[in-house]
């Protein structure tokens, strides 16, 4: 995919993804003034009702007790404690308010500007709130005689109230939020995943073609020499030539059969013949087979075997084949004089091998998905290393299969470490 239609669609997403958070924190916040105006009107309409029914059980106690006084002095009304108390003024304020669907924690009082002087409260726990905070509402609005008194009241816990009316809109935009977010993420690290894995492909097929083109064309050339009729009477040169063959026909062998190799991990195929093996004696063998190939660059490999128990249960192909890829990656990406080290040590029921080379290294980056597979190292001198970047995925994929653990330390141009812990016995 081309690298400005990705760009311009991570730009068109993300514009898309503000746009659409930006649409969803403008709803929830119209749907929160709402519940608020709502609230504040409920509010209003409860304590209208409080004041009024208030007054009028103040004209009925002075009509009932001193009705003359009451007539002659109709805009004066009686001290509060002689017709409600604090009980009941809590409990007709309660009542109004749960009529309107208010069921939340409040505070009220009656308070006197003019003297500063609270007639009547719940508590006095609020008193600044309720004066600086709290809604008012006059009573006895016809009393033109004496300074105007208030009933106030506020709600402590509002704002949670208010929450709770709204929690049902704000977990489902949450939620929206959430997969939102995670949609667009999990396709853009797609689009990169995709874009990479296209890249290894190409760079796959280039090495695999290379990789097959010169046995391919070794071999076609050893034959065109058969075909040589003054060739044939020559025993020691056809030997050659049928030797140069069967080498390179090996070596097709081989680099086919990894690429099975890989196509069978990928479909979960993978079978393996458990046997109890000696790592000892597998490493050993391997560094028979290895060892010309690192003294033809002037190298050595140092063993140490400080494992006292060396035999595990495993399949013994794949075991050494992931010592092989190992010990043979050392001595590749180890340009000049490789010195391999390999040591073996028992840790928590199992063998840990330590694998140790002086070669180019690997850098941070690439040490994240050095395991994944046609993954290849693209800095240094590692492009003049033939393969297919397969080997170091089949590894992980037999060390997971025998319920193990790889990982390695690497620095570049100071060489990789690289250990693999096996168990004694696989537990399913």
């Amino acid at each position: 995919m081309n690298r400005r239609i990705i760009i311009f669609t991570i730009i068109a997403m993300t514009i898309a993804l503000i746009g659409l958070m930006g649409i969803q924190i403008y709803w929830i916040q119209s749907a929160s003034a709402i519940k608020e105006a709502n609230f504040r009107r409920s509010v209003n309409e409860s304590m209208v009702k409080v004041v009024q029914k208030v007054e009028r059980m103040e004209k009925n106690k002075a009509l009932a007790f001193n009705q003359y006084q009451s007539i002659l002095n109709i805009d004066r009304h009686l001290p509060y404690d002689t017709f409600i108390t604090k009980e009941s003024l809590d409990s007709l304020i309660n009542l109004q308010l749960n009529m309107r669907g208010v069921d939340t924690r409040f505070e009220f009082c009656i308070y006197k500007p003019e003297l500063q002087e609270f007639m009547m409260e719940r508590s006095s726990n609020f008193r600044k709130e309720l004066i600086e905070k709290g809604n008012a509402f006059i009573l006895f609005q016809s009393d033109i005689y004496t300074s105007p008194e208030y009933l106030l009241i506020f709600f402590p816990r509002e704002k949670q109230f208010l929450l709770t009316e709204l929690w049902g809109m704000l977990l489902i935009s949450i939620i929206l939020i959430i997969v939102i977010v995670y949609s667009f993420t999990y396709t853009i690290t797609t689009i990169f995943r995709q874009k990479r894995l296209s890249e290894m492909k190409n760079d796959f097929i280039n090495n695999m073609t290379h990789e097959f083109k010169t046995p391919i064309s070794t071999i076609s050339l050893a034959c065109e020499a058969l075909s040589d009729k003054e060739l044939r009477g020559s025993g020691e040169i056809l030997s050659n030539y049928l030797s140069m063959i069967q080498e390179e026909n090996k070596r097709l062998a081989v680099m086919a059969e990894k690429i099975l190799q890989t196509a069978v991990i990928d479909k979960g195929q993978l079978k393996m013949n458990r046997e109890k093996i000696d790592i000892h004696e597998i490493i050993t063998d391997v560094i028979k087979n290895l060892r010309i190939q690192v003294e033809i660059k002037d190298g050595e490999i140092v063993k140490k075997f400080g494992a006292t128990k060396s035999r595990i249960e495993g399949d013994r192909v794949h075991v050494t084949n992931l010592v092989y890829n190992l010990l043979d990656n050392a001595n590749k990406y180890s340009p000049k004089k490789p010195l391999i080290r390999i040591n073996t040590e028992n840790a928590n029921n199992g063998i840990v091998i330590i694998i140790e080379d002086n070669g180019i290294g690997i850098g941070k980056n690439d040490q994240k998905k050095i395991f994944d597979k046609l993954y290849r190292v693209p800095t240094g001198n590692i492009h003049e290393v033939r393969g297919f970047g397969l080997g170091l995925s089949y590894v992980k994929a037999i060390v997971d299969e025998h319920h193990g653990k790889i990982s390695l330390e690497s620095e570049v141009n100071k060489g990789t470490k690289f250990r693999v812990f096996l168990p004694f016995i696989i537990k399913e």
